[in-house]
């Protein structure tokens, strides 16, 4: 698992923003791993379930456990999930504070495009919603606005089925990424 660009874990602890190592990570009562871990991955039922598996030998086994909770989920889990995410280009309104700033820090493409890539990415988000019934969401770190709205217009084409499965696949590469700033200090192969 290699390092992304683009996101930073700023949780609302006491204290201010956690350096966690694993070992803390794994000692913290389970409401607080899960607090945590919803911050990666909107899900309750997928952070409930990594927070059990707990402890874990490295960030690897960690992020591991978070995958295959995810692909053991009902896709109303992964709906709820996506539900936590801001559209494409606009500020989230809700969630805590970390997960807000996380996916302004995500979006960094999309808040310097062009006005008229951000108006077209506002219709598309639109259109993809009315379409699929839920936000267009992409692993938008590391990406342009223009790239962004070239996989948005791309998938608008896909049918309801194959698409659920991409944006499942989506929120499962930024869950990686969130989870890798969660203990920053983690080594991710060890």
């Amino acid at each position: 698992m290699e390092a992304w660009p683009g996101c930073a874990f700023s949780a609302d602890w006491p204290g201010g923003q956690p350096k966690l190592t694993l070992a803390e990570f794994n000692a913290v009562p389970a409401a607080q791993a899960e607090q945590a871990l919803l911050d990666c991955c909107g899900s309750t039922r997928w952070a409930f379930r990594v927070a059990a598996r707990r402890p874990f030998r490295s960030l690897l086994d960690l992020s591991d456990a978070a995958d295959s909770a995810w692909h053991n989920l009902k896709a109303a889990d992964w709906l709820e999930a996506f539900g936590r995410h801001p559209r494409i280009g606009e500020r989230a309104a809700t969630g805590s504070g970390s997960s807000r700033r996380w996916a302004e820090g995500e979006q960094t493409g999309a808040r310097i495009a062009t006005e008229n890539v951000k108006v077209r990415l506002a219709q598309g988000n639109q259109s993809y919603r009315e379409k699929f019934g839920y936000i267009f969401i992409v692993c938008a770190s590391g990406k342009s606005a223009e790239e962004m709205l070239a996989l948005l217009e791309q998938r608008l084409q896909n049918d309801p089925v194959r698409e659920l499965e991409i944006a499942a696949e989506q929120q499962r590469l930024i869950t990686r990424l969130r989870i890798e700033k969660l203990l920053p200090g983690e080594r991710p192969h060890t």
